[in-house]
């Protein structure tokens, strides 16, 4: 008897051919500990038509190394069923293993290797298997992971250090203004308040000394009393640094997030402090959880679906959390309504949600849906329409790719450090 692949036996329709459509879209002048937003940032935006006509998005990041693989495996998926995801990851393994193989992939995601790099390429193609899938179908995405479990998804104030402008003044003006002190911090905290209705805050840190920063969490808590209030350096600090801010914070931190760098330093900080520790960094693919939560490293992960692999993998990760009395929340990096989407669509789908999400989108100022998403009460509400709920402003699309046309290769591939380098030549990420 001949062997039957799991791709012939499948349901759903086939693919017919890939759309990949690299954009650059504004970005404000955020800091980091890194450095600093540029002033557009690469996204690649993913479409998959079917036999029947109907076409699922996706979005993902867009440098140049994400390009080179997704390429790779736009190209082998002619013919591939589109609900046959155990499928797609089997293909983008064997497809994508002589392109990324070798490959520095650098960023703030703990060690880096290729197969971070695969799984944050194949997110895209899982995202647009579903969306095409439930618009086939007539479902939503949540439907097709279990079905949704809240009617909204709630969603934290994602607070910056920032500059006014960009260096130069190059790139667009978004209307805010700088954010350099605990004043500033407040009071970008009260428009976002006002305009989004957020009642939770995540000040991204890493930026100014330790003693700084917790005064602008002290000014936050005192500000908006009771608000559960996070504060996320990004593995900036020493242990010893993490420690003493662990310590002027506790009682005023819902959790502190990735303070200093690896699992083994981060168990040190956990053990010697009952604030909670979160993470984005030294969890983001299942080989790292062992470690980090046998030593009790973290108690919250912060899932990010293009980290992971895509939906199911996410809720893959929030079962095994669960398993070890570990919590759940999302991470964020600057994204488009598309990634939006699928994050509100699989955080409906997973039970144990303890924390709101992170999401860059309120400092958005273009997208590429027909409809831009607005939070009411910091939430998002879920929708029931089938596949994710978006549909993509096609003329929006090609102007943001345009861009991308026209850049000289200088903005397709982020670098917060060079940005920085253009105000402050010399300048090194820092660590406290």
């Amino acid at each position: 008897m001949a062997e039957v692949t799991a791709t012939e036996t499948a349901p759903g329709p086939r693919i017919t051919h890939v759309r990949l459509t690299p954009v650059l879209i504004a970005d404000p002048p955020l800091l980091n500990t890194t450095g600093v937003h540029q002033p557009y940032t690469p996204r690649l935006i993913v479409e998959i038509v079917t036999e029947g006509g109907v076409t699922g998005v996706g979005e993902t990041y867009g440098d140049t190394k994400y390009l080179v693989l997704a390429r790779a495996l736009a190209d082998a998926l002619a013919g591939h069923q589109v609900a046959d995801i155990n499928g797609l990851f089997t293909l983008a393994g064997r497809v994508c293993h002589a392109e990324g193989g070798g490959l520095d992939v650098g960023g703030t995601r703990g060690v880096e290797t290729a197969e971070k790099l695969r799984l944050s390429v194949v997110s895209a193609f899982e995202v647009a298997c579903l969306d095409a899938l439930g618009k086939t179908l007539g479902l939503p995405v949540h439907a097709l992971l279990g079905g949704k479990v809240r009617d909204s998804v709630e969603y934290s104030a994602y607070l910056f250090y920032r500059w006014a402008e960009h260096p130069g003044g190059v790139g667009e003006r978004d209307g805010w203004a700088a954010a350099l002190d605990p004043a500033g911090v407040v009071e970008q905290a009260r428009r976002l308040v006002e305009r989004h209705g957020f009642s939770s805050f995540k000040l991204k840190g890493g930026v100014f000394a330790p003693d700084e920063e917790i005064a602008a969490i002290r000014a936050l808590a005192e500000a908006f009393l009771g608000r559960p209030l996070r504060l996320d350096p990004n593995g900036a600090w020493s242990t010893e640094t993490s420690l003493y801010v662990a310590r002027e914070l506790a009682g005023v931190l819902e959790y502190l997030e990735d303070p200093t760098t690896g699992t083994p330093a981060m168990a040190e900080v956990a053990a010697a402090t009952g604030l909670p520790l979160a993470t984005n960094m030294c969890v983001t693919t299942l080989a790292e959880i062992p470690e980090a939560f046998t030593t009790g490293a973290v108690q919250v992960v912060l899932s990010d679906h293009h980290y992971w692999g895509g939906l199911h993998r996410t809720r893959e990760l929030a079962a095994i959390c669960r398993t070890f009395g570990v919590g759940v929340s999302m991470h964020s990096n600057f994204h488009l309504g598309v990634s939006l989407a699928a994050m509100t669509q699989v955080a409906a789908a997973v039970p144990h949600l303890d924390h709101a999400c992170d999401s860059h989108y309120p400092w958005s100022t273009e997208d590429v849906v027909a409809e831009p998403f607005t939070f009411e009460d910091g939430r998002i509400e879920v929708s029931d329409a089938p596949g994710l709920g978006v549909e993509l402003d096609r003329d929006r699309l090609e102007f943001l790719h345009r861009r991308w046309l026209d850049d000289d290769g200088s903005l397709r591939d982020r670098d917060d450090l060079a940005a920085m380098r253009v105000a402050r030549p010399g300048w090194s990420a820092r660590r406290w």
